[in-house]
Parts: structure tokens; sequence; C-alpha cells
């Protein structure tokens, strides 16, 4: 199970079934308009609202693979995102300062009383810049100050911060490719390690379907060290209506890392639920 290359060979094969256009022309907003030009581009980016949707919001519940499920290896987890975005892009460089809130939750629903396993909080604060080229909206750049922890005291408290550099390519209207790496603050008393499991940096990409009906995401977390060791978080959705941004969604994580409490701990876990996502590219 912690092989990663028939992974790969998963996600090619997803893709080859989502029929993704093979266009090469780079995303300028949403509608393809001749009489875009960069200054109008970041007016109608300026224009949307100030609080909205930021990474993915789940609510998906499974079990472990590759073994047998039982109610302490099955479990829901969900989690809520959003942003605060604070300026229009008027700082240096066009850049714009926001807020930005993630908590993600193991519960524990088989179990006696229903137990919550783990709450983790992900706030912080970003400078993005939008990048244009040509009159195309072709990306977005930004450095971030968050911190996360699981809110916990004694043995079971785990906390650290990073000055985040994350990058968005935006590759066609229906392909993004995102990166983003770190520089860890390690404050927490008993996570000290936290960088052989969580990782150093990410990268990966999300494709939606032309039919705007499929959206597909996949994220490798290289963990410290030389080996090609990751964590694949693996993401399949199919839009409920053709006028919402809700999806069911099939989620996939293997690795370590998913919850701060158990960070050292290997998961495999298949789980389905739903996703609430942004009309546009979810951020990472």
């Amino acid at each position: 199970m912690k092989n990663n290359w028939y992974k790969l060979l998963l996600v090619t094969a997803l893709l080859m079934g989502m029929h993704l256009p093979a266009a090469g022309q780079i995303v300028d907003i949403e509608v393809p308009n001749e009489r875009w030009t960069a200054d109008s581009i970041r007016k109608e980016l300026d224009s949307r609202p100030y609080f909205s949707l930021y990474k993915d919001t789940y609510f998906v519940g499974g079990t472990v693979l590759g073994g047998i499920p039982d109610k302490h290896n099955s479990d829901v987890k969900f989690q809520i995102s959003f942003q605060q975005r604070l300026t229009k892009s008027v700082l240096p460089f066009h850049s714009y300062l926001y807020l930005f809130y993630t908590q993600k939750a193991m519960w524990n629903v088989f179990e006696r009383s229903l137990p919550f396993h783990d709450l983790n909080f992900n706030p912080g604060v970003g400078l993005s810049r939008h990048i244009i080229m040509k009159n195309r909206l072709i990306g977005k750049l930004t450095v971030m100050l968050e911190h996360e922890s699981n809110g916990r005291d004694g043995i079971h408290s785990r906390s650290w911060n990073k000055f985040s550099v994350a990058g968005e390519a935006y590759i066609s209207p229906f392909l993004m490719a995102h990166a983003k790496f770190w520089i860890p603050i390690i404050d927490g008393e008993y996570n000290r390690d936290i960088l052989r499991y969580s990782g150093i940096y990410q990268a990966g990409f999300q494709a939606v379907s032309s039919d705007d009906k499929w959206v597909l995401d996949m994220t490798l977390v290289k963990r410290k060290g030389w080996n090609l060791n990751f964590n694949t978080i693996m993401q399949l959705g199919y839009r409920i209506n053709h006028n919402s941004n809700q999806f069911i969604m099939l989620q996939y994580y293997n690795g370590y890392g998913e919850s701060l409490l158990d960070y050292n701990q290997f998961h495999s876990r298949l789980r389905i639920g739903l996703l609430i996502r942004p009309k546009f590219f979810s951020d990472f």
C-alpha cells in the first residue's frame, strides 16, 4: 500500500476516461473574451465577493484499505475552509492581502458516544498576485504565514507554523497544476519530527471535465528524506446539479499526517461523501 507507482497509473487512466480537451489556450477568467486586458481582468477579479470558499469543503465517511473494517479504523472526516479578502489588488505588484481559515475533523462516529478523535485548526494570512500574460490569466503566486494545531494540551498537543510559498498554473480552462513549499517553525514539544511524516513540500493538479460534471484532484506531499516517500491524496467528484457547486466525492488518502494527533501513523483510507468547492479552481 505504500508504493505510489500504481496510483500514478490509476490517475492516468482516470484522466483518459474524463476526455479532457487538449486545448492549448491559457485560461482567461472563465469566459473567452478577446476584449480582456490586464487591467480589466484585475478589475473583474477585484469585483468578486470578499468572503468566499478557500480549500475544498467536504463531509466524507469510510474505512481502512488493506485490512478488516471495524469501529476503530472507520470514521467520518470533514473540512470547512474559507477566506476573507482584505484588499483589492492595489498593493505593490498588483497583489492583495487576505485571511484564511481551515478546520479539519476526524470523527469516530462508529464508537460509543461518537467522540471526535482530533480537530485541526489552520488559520493564516496570505499575500497573492495573479499572473497575467498577453491578456490571459495564467496563474497565481502566494506567500503566506500559517499556523496549524489541534488545540490540545499535554502529550496530545500538536503545533507548528509555516512560512509558505505557493503557486498555481492555469494550463487550460480544464487543468490547473499547483505546488507549495514551506519553511517550518516547529513549536510543538511532542511533534518535533513532524517533517518526516507531514512533509516539506507538495505538488499536484486539478482537472475538470469538458462538460463540467467531473473533477479530479491529486496531491503528493513529499516527506523529509531522499527516498521517494509521498503522502497521496486523491479526490474524484461528480457534480450533483449543473447549477450547483456540490459534488458526490470519492476521497483516497495514503500515507502519514492525515491528522495532527496521529501525524506519525500510517493511514490508507477510502471515503465517500459530499464535496463543496469554488466555481473556479480550489486552493491547496
